[in-house]
């Protein structure tokens, strides 16, 4: 498995994706926390991963803005203008459905903030446990699809009869040097 994540992280610094390695989740939320500036804004989408390393908590407590629209009062509207707002944010954090050992990464949306979110923020980190790596892209939208989405429906009370994934992300590389930042995490995280 380290070859295999030595390989993956060199491969993405080779398609202008910083890729960093961290051994458990207090290093990886310690390792967000050097990377954003307190004065950044932050737009983030739903995440088992994220909640896990409860690095929203942290940054909001040391005073980055947070557009979080899964508070709870917030009528449809309001959080669909949070979701808009945080897909303009400084810094946008998400993780992944699924990554393929050739470093493509796969992501689902229903609402498109967060395919939105991925592609044009300012600064994106993704954060991902291991568990998340397939064989290639074929293995990991399979993964994303029949793994992680019945898994969300079944976490977010999601009507069987309504769709949820509608949008699909794949990222094989970045134009922007140092935009995307990919966290891998020596652990199993999320779904």
């Amino acid at each position: 498995m380290e070859q295999k994540i030595d390989t993956l992280v060199k491969d993405w610094q080779k398609k202008n994706i910083s890729g960093l390695y961290c051994e458990n989740k207090e290093k990886a939320k310690d390792k967000i926390l050097e990377i954003i500036p307190v004065s950044s804004s932050i737009g983030f989408s739903g995440s088992v991963t994220l909640e896990q390393l409860d690095i929203l908590k942290h940054l909001e407590s040391r005073g980055n803005k947070i557009f979080n629209p899964y508070k709870t009062g917030l009528s449809r509207d309001e959080s669909l203008e949070l979701r808009r707002q945080g897909a303009q944010a400084d810094y946008y954090l998400a993780s992944a459905n699924g990554i393929s050992e050739k470093g493509e990464l796969v992501f689902l949306s229903a609402y498109g903030n967060r395919t939105a979110g991925i592609s044009y923020a300012k600064n994106v980190i993704i954060v991902s446990g291991v568990n998340k790596i397939a064989k290639n892209l074929d293995a990991a939208l399979k993964r994303a699809r029949e793994y992680a989405t019945p898994l969300n429906y079944k976490r977010l009370n999601w009507p069987t009869d309504k769709r949820m994934c509608c949008q699909i992300l794949i990222i094989e590389a970045e134009v922007t040097p140092d935009r995307l930042k990919v966290i891998l995490i020596g652990e199993t995280l999320g779904f």
